[in-house]
This record gives structure tokens, sequence and C-alpha cells, in this order.
């Protein structure tokens, strides 16, 4: 596959999430996450249509957008996909040209360029479809000063939570129909110029029951990763498969949300109810002969049930949540990483073998 960097990303812009109730979706992830209120766009700013709420914390910008309508798009989706990303927007230089590039590329349009101003200043934005009703909105803001958005206003709530300690998006994960990540690997090559970064097959993923495959997709700074699952055959139903299932159809499976210390970040986000998948503790007799040595201390990772791997470069930390909507599919993962620049292939089994426990207490396995 070829490198071009005819699609310069400075990073994301913003996931936006359409759901059922922003006020109370907004709440939640200041209250359990530690995101901070950022700005505020709804029927007092003149939006008859929608209600959005912004959350910041580190380079992590969420929008959670519900609709005032019941005929919407918005509302549509929800119907379908329960709460769920539709949007991964990316800061670009020149939102015109990365529109573009992609649609002359072989891109769907969702958005053609338009520009949007107030009094503090301008933001051009565009963008294009990729795998299920998820898209990619293209944001060009190095003319703006406000909050957000033109149309949002500053969102100063009284209640303000302490931050734990989340700093920027690592990766993000999309789940994809049988057969169709070679597809999706090859529209992020040809249309925006992603390279492959790593594969999985069903070898590496997989487990007496279930299996999956992935291929790592990332622009030309690495600073956009895009890990792509599609369904492997096996015994049972697959995660992916349980997920295509309950949100109809692809879309975001996981963030991977990095921090500097993940001891002190899944300390305190299990503190405020955020709920994490385990492992057995059988899993922590061994890992030390697999991963060598570490800078933390054993007993409070497994305290924790922190997952660790390894590879040339250095080490990882990670730990997957659960579901955070009633239907299982939207999750974020938390890492830290000393060095890898891997995915935590060593932990691949203990983790589905976690999930595969979870689904059979759904009935979904």
């Amino acid at each position: 596959m070829t490198t071009n960097d005819f699609l310069p990303i400075n990073g994301t812009d913003y996931v936006e999430f359409y759901v059922g109730n922003a006020k109370q979706a907004a709440y939640f992830y200041q209250a359990a996450f530690g995101f901070q209120p950022l700005a505020y766009s709804g029927l007092e700013t003149g939006n008859k249509e929608k209600t959005s709420y912004v959350v910041q914390q580190g380079k992590i910008r969420l929008v959670f957008t519900t609709s005032l309508e019941p005929d919407s798009e918005i509302a549509k989706h929800c119907n379908k996909h329960g709460d769920g990303v539709k949007v991964t927007a990316l800061w670009v230089p020149d939102a015109r040209k990365a529109y573009e590039e992609t649609t002359k590329r072989g891109a769907k349009s969702y958005m053609q360029p338009q520009s949007f101003s107030d009094a503090d200043g301008e933001v051009v934005c565009s963008g294009i479809y990729t795998y299920g009703e998820t898209v990619h909105i293209f944001v060009e803001r190095d003319n703006y000063k406000g909050p957000f958005l033109p149309g949002f206003v500053a969102w100063n709530p009284e209640f303000r939570s302490k931050e734990a300690g989340l700093l920027y998006i690592d990766h993000m994960v999309g789940n994809v129909g049988w057969g169709e990540m070679n597809t999706w690997a090859e529209f992020y090559n040809k249309v925006m110029g992603f390279t492959q970064l790593i594969s999985f097959d069903d070898n590496d993923i997989s487990t007496e029951y279930t299996a999956l495959m992935s291929k790592v997709m990332a622009n030309d700074n690495g600073r956009i990763k895009f890990p792509l699952n599609e369904p492997a055959h096996g015994k049972k139903k697959s995660q992916i498969e349980e997920y295509i299932d309950f949100y109809k159809g692809p879309g975001v499976q996981h963030l991977a949300l990095a921090t500097n210390n993940i001891v002190e970040t899944v300390a305190e986000l299990r503190k405020r109810g955020v709920e994490f998948l385990t492992v057995p503790q059988s899993y922590y007799d061994t890992v030390l002969e697999r991963v060598g040595h570490i800078d933390e201390e054993l007993k409070i990772l497994q305290d924790l049930n922190i997952l660790i791997d390894r590879d040339d470069e250095g080490y990882l930390l990670q730990i997957f949540s659960k579901p955070v909507e009633d239907r299982p599919t939207v999750f974020y993962e938390i890492i830290q990483r000393k060095g890898a620049k891997s995915f935590g292939k060593g932990n691949f089994k203990a983790l589905f073998e976690s999930i595969e426990r979870e689904q059979e207490r759904r009935g979904t396995l």
C-alpha cells in the first residue's frame, strides 16, 4: 500500500454521538469519566431542531446531540442504532481540499464544503461517508477563537467533576460486516491515503468459541489510527456479530483513551461507577514471564484488572470497560503506552474470553 500526504490531518477534532437524551449523556460523561463542560447549542441559542452538549478532557472532545423532532435523521439514527457515534471529525488545515481529494478518489459526499461564522471567526467544514452510517467531517478552524463551533455558546454549569487523567484518543475501532474489512481498509488507503500498520487474523484473535479479523489503518503522521474489525467463523457468536446485531449495522465499537497514569485513572473511574471487564486472576501468574520487567507493581495492576503486553519498542497497559449503552455496543479502552506501538495482541485471548463471559450472561454468545 502506498503512502500519500494528499490529506494532512492534525488530529481528531471531535467525536459526535447521536443520543436519546443529550443532557443526561453529557452529565454521565462528566460524572463518570471526568469530562469538563465546554459548549452548548439548543433552543436558547436559536436551534429549534436539535440540542448538543460538548465536553472536553485533555484533547478529547465529545459531542452529544439529541433531536427535538421525532422524524429527523438524528431521531431515526437513535431509533435504529441506539446511542452511538455518528461523526468522527478530523481537524485539517484545509477542509475544501480534504473534500476535493477524498471525493475525487471515490468517497461519497456527506457535506459539501461550508463556511460557518460568528463573532469569534470562521470555521470551514466538509464531510464524507465511511462504513455504515458513520461519517467523517473535516474541520478547518485556524480562523476561529470561539469555545467550539459557530452556533455554540460557552457552557458553564455549576456542576464540575474532577478530571480523570484522560489525554487524547489513541485509536478508534470500527466494526464492519462479514467480508467487509478489506473493502474498508482499501477505502482508507485509496480515498484517505492511510497505510496499514498491522493486521490480525482469526489465528491471532480467537478462542475456543469465537474469532475475528482486524486491520489497523493509520494516517501519514500516525495521529489517526482506525482498527477495522470483521467477524470470523467460530463455534459461537463473536462480539463483532453481537455488536452488528444490536447496532443494526457497522459502526464505531470503541474509543481508546490515553492516559499517562493508568493506575490512577482506572482507580478513579472505578470509584465513579465505570464498570470494566475482568480477567481470571491466573492471567497474572505468568504475565511477567511473557512481558518481562515493568515499572508498575503487579499486585496493583492485578487488583484493578489492568492488562499488560509488550512489543519490540516497549510495553503497554490497557483495560476495557463494559458497554456504556443498554445495547451491547459502544465501550471504552483506557491505554497507557510505555514505548509500545502495538495494540495488545498478547491480551486478545484473555480479553475475548472475558467478553464471552459477558455475552453468556446476556444470552447472546
